[in-house]
């Protein structure tokens, strides 16, 4: 039987991934989904705007294998979160800050948008562990949209991680629990 605040799967409902670029984030996300459940769903938002990304794109649905059903959500996230989520398939989104990053090349409110992605991940029917990078350890940006975009992530990311059962920042493949309730 599961513990309070957790699923029948043993993964709490919501579970944060933070961490750098190449970090080992999601491979430790898909570890997670991986080692509770009999199959998981790979909400992905990346685009493949040019070969390079199309490149990660098809290295990351290779790695991942038959255990996992992909379902590619590059701007309407919290829609796929409300449609796919169960107890018995977790959902893992992978990331985040790709997810920003869209919305804000597509002209859209980030803020609003991290509102209604809020309101879908406390009423997700089953676990729901979601990526994202930190972005702000690093150097302040030199334009205007890349501090917007900082901006946004840091906030995005904080209230995610307010309302995350769990919360773990991964650095060089090793996870560090900052929040667990």
């Amino acid at each position: 039987m599961p513990t309070v605040g957790t699923s029948q799967s043993g993964i709490p409902p919501i579970t944060l991934i933070l961490g750098g670029a190449r970090s080992g984030k999601s491979r430790y996300a898909e570890h997670l989904i991986e080692e509770a459940a009999s199959g998981g769903t790979y909400c992905a938002t990346a685009e493949a705007r040019d070969a390079e990304m199309a490149e990660r794109i098809a290295a990351h649905r290779a790695r991942r294998g038959r255990f996992w059903r992909t379902v590619e959500a590059p701007l309407e996230l919290a829609p796929a979160i409300a449609a796919e989520v169960t107890q018995e398939r977790p959902l893992l989104v992978d990331c985040l800050t790709l997810w920003l990053s869209n919305l804000i090349l597509a002209g859209r409110r980030p803020d609003r948008e991290a509102d209604e992605l809020v309101w879908e991940l406390r009423k997700a029917a089953g676990p729901v562990v979601l990526v994202a990078n930190e972005v702000g350890m690093g150097l302040v940006p030199e334009t205007p949209l890349g501090r917007r975009f900082r901006d946004a992530a840091g906030w995005l990311n904080q209230e995610v991680a307010a309302i995350a059962d769990r919360v773990v920042f991964v650095a060089a493949g090793l996870p560090l629990v900052l929040k667990e309730t």
